[in-house]
């Protein structure tokens, strides 16, 4: 510590001096509560010093922008000069903060650490969208920044600052996108939103995550679909869009059991594999089957998704055919529909077939979306919804695993990939 100024610093390697921030948390606290005082509020020591901190830097800006500090005979006589100061109340992180900022006689200084007309700092922006993405509606915003930090705002103030993500989520949804994926998932959840003329209806957010050539996981884009359930036409509408944005080819394309969707995808990428869900063909053999036959069907089920051929999946599909086929012959003709596009993840080793057999990848982003939309009862038009979507899917939560980021065990995956399709992927 410095002893005659009272500032905490350390010093550097190089002999400079750079602040403790620790050692200065610390002091701040104990000065606190020596005199009793509260660290936020009107008279808080935190609003003092940022009160300080922004004075001082508006100062400094003024000098820099007269080319003299405040007293200095040097700014004697010459056109431009102070002209006192504004009042004006600024909203950040710890509260409303008051400040002072100074005026030139010709209107010419403009602040940069304060713009003019700016009535909040940057970070109080930046809060209030994390707390948007976390899932808080605006009135939980305004409840907890009330509770908080002791200020006062409106939902529509809440509403306008959220807005501004539109504009990046705009050019996310457009940007463009790599000439092939080794793999694409596709799924849909359903949200509640209100339309321009019918009410507030069920309406299919159609979502699609890609891995890359390194790896990396990627929500390629999402659109929100008309009224009703998910359809193969509105996919075949959004997959053409994956394609103009630049997606020339996809090698394995992975989806649930959606009739007329495979369609849609050979219609978009003539030579993708397309990989039924397996996990979506189980949860639907079960919705035929009474509870107490579920433990059975499952594990017998079990012998047909981990057979090590094709071959090998055909003879315990026969067998399973024979055991169920008289009491649940829907679970067997659900099956039958779907065994081409069942079977091609058998072709590969034990590594790719973790990767593809189910659009779990996918559903752990959506599980995502449903915890952030749960507190809602319905969103009042489509960019309400995908803006909460939007911050979802690129907020990376730290010390938790995110719905996107890195594949492991990519390197061993690409390189079966090569094997086979290695001119489709440009690796050869």
């Amino acid at each position: 510590m410095n002893h005659d100024t009272g500032t905490v610093v350390e010093v550097s390697r190089e002999g400079g001096s750079v602040v403790d921030m620790d050692a200065l948390a610390e002091e701040l606290v104990a000065q606190a509560a020596s005199r009793q005082l509260q660290l936020t509020g009107d008279d808080g020591l935190l609003t003092a010093l940022t009160r300080k901190v922004l004075t001082s830097a508006l100062n400094a800006e003024m000098a820099d922008h007269l080319g003299y500090d405040k007293h200095d005979p040097v700014g004697r006589n010459r056109r431009n000069s102070r002209n006192g100061t504004s009042r004006k109340t600024v909203r950040c992180e710890i509260g409303d903060v008051t400040i002072d900022v100074p005026r030139d006689r010709e209107g010419t200084f403009e602040p940069l650490i304060v713009p003019k007309h700016q009535r909040r700092i940057a970070g109080f922006d930046a809060a209030v969208i994390s707390l948007y993405a976390k899932g808080m509606t605006t009135g939980d915003i305004v409840n907890h920044l009330s509770e908080v930090y002791d200020t006062d705002i409106s939902r529509d103030l809440v509403s306008r600052v959220t807005s501004q993500v539109l504009v990046d989520m705009k050019a996310w949804q457009s940007r463009p996108l790599d000439r092939v994926y080794p793999v694409i998932l596709i799924d849909a959840i359903v949200l509640k939103v209100r339309g321009s003329t019918a009410g507030v209806g069920n309406r299919p957010v159609y979502v699609a995550l890609g891995i890359n050539m390194d790896g990396e996981r990627d929500v390629l884009g999402m659109w929100v679909g008309p009224t009703g359930g998910e359809g193969a036409k509105q996919w075949m509408n959004m997959l053409t869009e994956l394609k103009n944005r630049g997606v020339a080819d996809a090698i394995i394309v992975c989806c649930d059991g959606l009739k007329g969707l495979p369609d849609a995808i050979t219609a978009t990428w003539p030579e993708a594999i397309i990989q039924t869900c397996v996990v979506h063909l189980i949860r639907n053999s079960l919705r035929y089957a009474a509870k107490q036959h579920w433990a059975q069907i499952a594990r017998d089920l079990k012998t047909i998704y981990t057979a090590p051929t094709i071959d090998a999946a055909e003879m315990a599909f026969a067998e399973f055919t024979t055991t169920w086929k008289d009491r649940y012959p829907a679970i067997v003709a659900s099956w039958q529909r779907s065994w081409g596009e069942f079977v091609p993840f058998l072709a590969f080793d034990p590594a790719i077939r973790k990767l593809i057999y189910t659009t779990n990848g996918i559903e752990s982003l959506n599980a995502r979306f449903r915890a952030a939309t749960r507190r809602r009862g319905h969103f009042p038009d489509e960019d309400a919804a995908l803006k909460v979507l939007y911050l979802t899917a690129t907020t990376r939560v730290k010390n938790r695993a995110n719905p996107t980021g890195h594949i492991s065990g990519w390197k061993q995956i690409l390189n079966v990939l090569t094997m086979t399709y290695g001119n489709r992927l440009g690796t050869n």
